[in-house]
């Protein structure tokens, strides 16, 4: 009997082990990145810093990939969890019928998307991409006034991304004016002296069983590594991936 109830108590701790093994793997992030549009951004520090304070969270494993063609292959998004976009607005404007395709599956089958900064720019003619990212910056009509200090308010404060977190100041570009009239929930805004309107900053929407995240933040290292920012970049990343 001793040597029964062994054997069902080494059953058990097996399966909790890989329970807890399961619930410990890691988040498996695609991070796009790419050059600006002019010498405006200082792209590669964006995307490193994005890295740097995912990976130091210990949540997530992230792949960096500079070059939007990556999309084109289905099995190679197959391995993530959730794509995030920091920047690729400038080197090719144009993307093909199999990426947009592989991009809006990925997200439509219950994946998350994540598109941070001015990354909303991208791919300008695909009209799509604007409605998946809910809002787009769109060049002469979207906008931010000087650089600096603004007060930044928490709107939504029992979503998972920003349950707990109060309203903060942060040196960054207060975009404004974006583009777009897709169903969003908005998480995060702040009241632009440019727009003279309370302007979204961080909104969430369903896209088909996935999930999509936008951040407006995130013009350098420094908006990036800032404490706040740090949480709702690992809470959307996680959120986007899982719904958790």
């Amino acid at each position: 009997m001793r040597s029964v109830r062994t054997a069902l108590l080494l059953v058990i701790c097996c399966v909790m082990s890989l329970g807890a093994a399961s619930a410990d793997k890691p988040v498996k992030v695609l991070l796009i990145a790419g050059d600006d549009i002019g010498p405006y951004h200082d792209w590669r520090d964006i995307s490193e810093s994005t890295r740097d304070v995912l990976i130091a969270s210990g949540r997530f494993d992230v792949k960096v990939s500079e070059d939007p063609l990556i999309l084109e292959s289905k099995a190679a998004l197959a391995k993530y969890d959730v794509i995030l976009m920091t920047l690729f607005t400038n080197s090719d404007p144009s993307i093909t019928d199999a990426a947009k395709e592989n991009l809006l599956s990925f997200v439509e089958g219950g994946k998350g998307f994540i598109v941070q900064h001015l990354a909303s720019a991208s791919f300008k003619d695909w009209e799509q991409f604007g409605k998946l990212c809910g809002r787009k910056w769109v060049m002469g009509k979207s906008g931010h006034g000087p650089r600096g200090v603004f007060q930044a308010k928490i709107v939504k404060k029992d979503h998972p991304i920003t349950q707990g977190l109060e309203d903060f100041s942060i040196f960054d570009e207060l975009y404004s004016k974006l583009q777009g009239d897709e169903p969003i929930e908005v998480l995060v805004s702040a009241y632009s002296d440019f727009s003279k309107t309370e302007e979204p900053l961080v909104f969430v929407r369903p896209y088909g069983k996935g999930r999509v995240v936008h951040n407006a933040f995130g013009h350098d290292f420094k908006a990036i590594k800032h404490p706040t920012m740090q949480k709702l970049i690992c809470r959307s990343t996680a959120w986007a991936a899982t719904g958790k």
